[in-house]
């Protein structure tokens, strides 16, 4: 199946805590069906003291399920299902809501 949702698409978080807040895709793991999303679902890590870094609790973005995101629409600016079409003979993606191209 082709990926609905890459590296660097700007989302809307549509469940969980976070609902509602908007990030960019910093990585994408289809396998897992997770992503990675700047500023969302922010967990605190504890890191070990070195002699180079000083260590302690740390934030860090933790990865939410592609199901509990949506593309924000790049014409209308809200939630949007994607869609694929064939323009000439290339596959694009597109914004269900407005119709608009996504990439291509």
């Amino acid at each position: 199946m082709a990926a609905k949702l890459k590296k660097g698409d700007t989302v809307i978080v549509l469940a969980g805590k976070d609902k509602g807040k908007q990030g960019e895709i910093l990585s994408v793991m289809p396998k897992d069906e997770r992503a990675v999303v700047k500023g969302v679902n922010m967990a605190i890590r504890h890191i070990r003291q070195t002699q180079t870094d000083q260590g302690g609790r740390v934030s860090k973005e933790a990865a939410i399920h592609l199901s509990n995101l949506a593309l924000v629409d790049p014409k209308e600016g809200g939630a949007t299902r994607v869609g694929f079409r064939m323009e000439g003979d290339k596959k694009v993606r597109f914004a269900k809501k407005s119709g608009e191209t996504i990439d291509g």
